[in-house]
């Protein structure tokens, strides 16, 4: 789920001499996350995939001028982030089109029933075509802090906002999503009773 603590401190201090190893740690621990991040972001693979690798450009390219203290996760978010809107403004894309999101929600250690696993599908389906169409200024807070699991606080700082101004964008967010959620609910017929 990352690096912590002194160990994180001690990465980023070989990170920025230069140590391949460093950043081969670093590779492994974030690249999934960041992949996941940008691919629900973006909702198409290919451009998940061209912004993961400019990602770690940025971060052979920067590692040298980094802060001793450089919390990773935040600082490689930050990075993704703004090339994802960089991408935006650049190409001007539109999100007319809903992609799949995969892995929105962790897999259950035990086997489903077929029942079960049809009932999972639909409804994490149907959250993702949800969130899919939350408009990206908010799917992004619901990414960091619901699926990447970011403190607030670290959301605030990828976003460059105020811990204040993302607490009402995060609420907003979860509204929006709510109702998404309702407008795509399977609609249940009503049975007639009969006197």
């Amino acid at each position: 789920m990352g690096v912590e603590g002194d160990s994180e401190r001690a990465l980023v201090a070989r990170l920025r001499l230069g140590d391949p190893a460093a950043f081969d740690e670093i590779y492994d621990a974030y690249r999934p996350r960041l992949f996941g991040f940008l691919l629900r972001l973006a909702r198409r693979r290919d451009v998940a995939e061209d912004l993961l690798e400019e990602t770690w450009l940025r971060v052979v390219a920067h590692a040298r001028r980094l802060r001793p203290d450089t919390r990773m996760g935040p600082w490689l978010f930050t990075v993704a982030r703004n090339l994802f809107w960089s991408h935006c403004r650049a190409r001007l894309v539109e999100e007319a089109v809903a992609g799949q999101l995969i892995g929105l929600w962790p897999a259950s250690s035990a086997l489903p029933s077929p029942f079960e696993e049809a009932a999972g599908q639909e409804l994490a389906a149907r959250a993702a075509r949800a969130l899919a169409r939350v408009p990206a200024f908010y799917r992004e807070v619901l990414l960091l802090v619901g699926v990447e699991g970011l403190t607030p606080a670290e959301a605030a700082s990828v976003c460059q906002v105020s811990p204040e101004t993302l607490r009402k964008r995060l609420s907003r967010a979860r509204a929006l999503l709510a109702a998404e959620l309702e407008t795509a609910a399977p609609a249940h017929p009503r049975k007639e009773v009969t006197p």
